[in-house]
């Protein structure tokens, strides 16, 4: 296998959480602390995992629904979408962000960790990764169709390192007026990159869903590794 995986565990104040880890064929790299999709840390979520440290990073992702129960996988079926939209209304996202910040611990602590750290989130987790950047705990932030961004740019000033920020062109859950109000935000911010996909849907990058959208996502990808390459 070019990379190896195993859950760890991560241990909070109020109970221990999973947390999977997928390390490269050289045993080390640059961290990303990738965060999930409301639908869990599915197979979806692992495969973008295992892509990443096929690049050559090392890469942990935490189970943000542990609380609701642990390691929940959710299909993009109608029931899924019901389940998955009730777990993301239960979750507390202060706590939601204190996993974050032990699991960037986590990911620093470990001896194949060999660089700098950044966070990567998918729609809830775009979100999530953008209030990372903005409480400093990485070195640089990727969010993929990040919904509700829009609404924290009062805390834009807060962001101090690098950001990317992918949006597709046709996304039905996030208007272009949002993506609009970001980019102006931080048009005079060099180090905030926004990119916009015509004609992609929300979870453009998902294979798994009817909306995946080969080109955006490949581009986005390649973005994204220049990017990482830039900036850790």
């Amino acid at each position: 296998m070019s990379v190896t995986t195993q859950w760890i565990d991560v241990k909070a104040d109020d109970g221990t959480f999973g947390a999977y880890l997928a390390i490269p064929h050289t045993g080390k790299g640059p961290g990303i602390v990738l965060l999930q999709e409301i639908f869990g840390v599915n197979e979806h979520i692992r495969s973008v995992a295992e892509q990443y440290a096929a690049d050559g990073y090392v890469v942990l992702v935490p189970d943000l629904f542990w609380r609701s129960g642990a390691h929940i996988e959710l299909i993009y079926d109608e029931a899924g979408w019901k389940r998955a939209v009730e777990l993301m209304q239960a979750t507390d996202f202060a706590k939601a962000q204190s996993d974050i910040a032990l699991t960037v611990a986590a990911l620093k602590a470990r001896p194949e960790l060999d660089g700098k750290l950044a966070v990567i989130g998918y729609c809830f987790g775009g979100m999530l990764a953008y209030n990372t950047a903005a409480n400093g705990l990485v070195d640089a932030a990727i969010a993929y169709y990040g919904g509700g961004i829009q609404n924290q740019l009062q805390r834009a000033g807060d962001i101090n390192v690098p950001l990317l920020m992918h949006f597709g062109g046709a996304d039905s859950h996030i208007p272009m007026a949002a993506v609009q109000s970001i980019a102006e935000r931080f048009e005079d911010n060099d180090e905030v990159e926004v990119h916009i996909y015509p004609g992609a849907e929300h979870g453009f990058n998902c294979s798994h869903r009817a909306s995946y959208n080969q080109r955006a996502a490949a581009e986005a990808h390649g973005n994204s590794l220049t990017f990482l390459s830039d900036n850790l």
